[in-house]
């Protein structure tokens, strides 16, 4: 069905409806109440908690330097880890959008895949050093993995409700709010683990505990280990607003889920052969899997590239991912604003500039130097008392990352945004499948570009900067890609 008859279908059933909306959506569906677009931003509030603080400051560099043993090996290991479920998403991804596309809900998809993180979240409680008593990498490794590929599969689904909820013209800021919303849920979440089981113990302020909180055993590791439990409960409480409050497509006939299941298969094989017909959009998406891959691997690699060069500990590294949590909640509500006033292309070009800007500064940063050339004296004192960032070149890194952290999470709203804003309606949910496989199909890409850059050059330095090397491709992709929406080839 051509999208524009598609269109005015639904608008003559609106036209007709005794009790029509205000607005409709950028679809062309009935657009959801704000009490129903703010659920949908709340969702991101609810899952991200887990990807910021368990996998990227906390649980993950326990699970490679403290499970494993050898950091090296460990993260070896977590590449295996996040490689697997790349592949996993790459093969089912596209299918399952093409799925909802078919069967029409994306809620029950959504309930199910939460249903699979939450116990497995919470499992990795158990995971001990040495495997003692506890689970054992391959059992931690499977847990990732798992939760790796219902996240990703659960973004396909949410993804694709936004242009069924939201008006045209509140596309950018809801997208912006959402991810404001998980960078604020992650910093409460860290903020508590600061307050009640890392800073306990390492300094004495009156307002701080003399020891870790609900009896909480530092020496083995409870206090990283507990921030899989309590993002398991973040997500299961805060997805219910997004059940209860967010409506949903309603399916314009009853599909047998074989029958939508193969014909999801179809659609999608389909949709490969015509991709000349939706060229544009895969213009995007190649475009999109490089910088994705870029800020991505600048967020995992940020924290270590400090700890390595100013030898940060966990308690610097908490305070580091609580302050880059801070301005990211500002990078949302940024790219929603960039978005909507220069839009999405616009938007994008300036994250990635931004973020490409921010990594050669970024490198430039040592104990004795700062933007490659000035000097700096590591006897120079201490520029305060505060057990962290006492030198100039270690607080100037944390401002140009600061900055970083604006920009990645403004692309990451502004991305979402413009493929909303390009894929045809009528195959919204099977190009956000395909959107989610050019996210983390190659999730290996940036972290094993930085290893072997690394281990080549003999220098953290060398590796962090070829992350450029992603982003400037990203950036030329994007210099190609037009802001329009296409129509469906069938």
């Amino acid at each position: 069905m051509d999208v524009m008859k598609e269109l005015a279908e639904v608008r003559e059933s609106a036209e007709n409806d005794p009790h029509p909306p205000h607005q409709l959506s950028a679809s062309g569906h009935k657009a959801a109440d704000r009490k129903g677009q703010y659920s949908w931003a709340i969702f991101e509030w609810a899952r991200d908690p887990y990807v910021i603080v368990v996998t990227i400051y906390i649980f993950a560099p326990y699970f490679s330097n403290t499970v494993v043993g050898d950091p090296v090996k460990g993260q070896a290991i977590w590449g295996h880890i996040n490689g697997i479920a790349g592949f996993i998403i790459a093969c089912f991804g596209p299918i399952l959008g093409a799925i909802a596309d078919t069967g029409g809900r994306r809620k029950p998809w959504l309930i199910a895949f939460v249903a699979i993180m939450v116990p497995a979240i919470f499992a990795l409680w158990w995971a001990l050093p040495g495997a003692v008593g506890g689970l054992s990498v391959i059992q931690i490794a499977l847990l990732f993995i798992t939760v790796s590929v219902a996240f990703s599969f659960s973004e396909v689904f949410h993804n694709s409700m936004l242009p069924t909820v939201a008006p045209h013209e509140r596309i950018g800021f809801l997208s912006g709010l959402a991810l404001a919303l998980a960078n604020a849920g992650a910093l409460i979440i860290l903020c508590f683990l600061l307050y009640a089981f890392m800073l306990p113990g390492h300094v004495d302020w009156s307002f701080i505990p003399k020891q870790a909180l609900f009896g909480v055993d530092v020496s083995t590791h409870e206090n990283s280990r507990i921030s899989a439990p309590i993002t398991a409960l973040w997500l299961f409480v805060f997805t219910l607003p997004l059940l209860f409050f967010t409506p949903d497509l309603k399916p314009t006939a009853k599909i047998r889920k074989r029958v939508a299941i193969l014909d999801g298969i179809k659609r999608v094989i389909k949709t490969v052969r015509q991709i000349k017909h939706y060229r544009n959009v895969a213009t995007y998406l190649i475009a999109r899997m490089f910088f994705n891959d870029g800020q991505t691997a600048v967020l995992i690699f940020g924290g270590v590239y400090a700890a390595g060069v100013f030898h940060w500990d966990a308690l610097t590294l908490t305070i580091y991912g609580i302050v880059l949590s801070i301005f990211a909640v500002g990078g949302g509500f940024l790219g929603g604003w960039l978005d909507d006033t220069f839009g999405s292309k616009r938007a994008i070009l300036v994250s990635i500039g931004g973020t490409s800007i921010g990594i050669v500064l970024a490198v430039s940063m040592t104990p004795t130097s700062m933007l490659f050339f000035i000097p700096y004296d590591p006897a120079t004192p201490p520029l305060w008392s505060l057990p962290f960032f006492r030198t100039a070149p270690e607080l100037a890194y944390l401002i140009v990352v600061l900055v970083v952290a604006i920009c990645i999470t403004a692309a990451y709203a502004n991305s979402r945004t413009m493929l909303a804003r390009i894929a045809p309606v009528s195959k919204m949910s099977e190009f956000f499948g395909l959107y989610a496989l050019s996210g983390t199909a190659t999730a290996f890409m940036g972290p094993e570009l930085v290893g072997l850059t690394t281990e080549y050059f003999h220098s953290q330095r060398a590796g962090f900067a070829s992350i450029l090397v992603l982003m400037l491709i990203g950036l030329t992709g994007m210099l190609f890609v037009r802001e329009g929406r296409a129509e469906a080839a069938d």
